[in-house]
């Protein structure tokens, strides 16, 4: 049979035959991105109740509630801190009750807020990035926006998670080369009155 080349078509390029393409291919490919979509859930719920635990832990710090803060955080025993006052990293915590009593004078009347921005998770390695919004008095400063920069990496312990390292700073609002370069330089900066 003798067909013209406007209508010369193979099965293939007709819309029918594209659709069962279609529906043979997602057969085949379903299954291997439900696998996918199941090994990510797992992840998404240790990721989403750590960012649920760091929050309530800014603000029981914030609000200078020391003791319950200490039980609700679970510290690492090799802990680190890169505080947002500068300085060398600290390494360990002194959850003593005269410290806890120390910080809970320092830190007043706050609460607190987190914007993620980045979530990093393994089986066992939990890395947070995010802006850790929150005002509250401190060391006797007029209540204020403390709002900083925060990463905070878990590790798997058993079966719960442990802080193992946070890096906080107050740089969440850009700032000139100038002060940039005096902070690198450990200079002073007028204050602002």
């Amino acid at each position: 049979m003798f067909q013209s080349k406007d209508n010369d078509r193979s099965s293939a390029s007709m819309p029918g035959a594209f659709s069962r393409r279609l529906a043979i291919a997602a057969g085949v490919i379903a299954p291997f991105l439900l696998k996918a979509a199941k090994a990510e859930a797992p992840h998404d719920a240790v990721v989403a109740s750590l960012v649920d635990r760091s929050e309530r832990q800014a603000q029981l710090f914030n609000a200078g509630r020391m003791e319950e803060w200490v039980k609700h955080v679970r510290l690492g025993d090799d802990f680190t801190l890169m505080q947002p006052f500068g300085g060398p990293a600290s390494h360990g915590f002194d959850a003593s009750p005269q410290h806890l009593a120390e910080l809970a004078a320092r830190f007043q009347n706050g609460d607190a807020s987190i914007e993620l921005v980045q979530a990093v998770a393994t089986d066992d390695l939990v890395v947070l990035a995010y802006v850790e919004r929150q005002d509250g008095e401190v060391s006797g400063l007029p209540k204020q926006d403390w709002s900083l920069r925060v990463t905070q990496v878990f590790r798997r312990q058993g079966a719960d998670w442990h802080l193992v390292h946070r890096h906080a700073d107050p740089l969440v609002r850009s700032i000139s080369l100038a002060t940039t370069a005096a902070l690198a330089a450990g200079r002073d900066l007028a204050v602002e009155g």
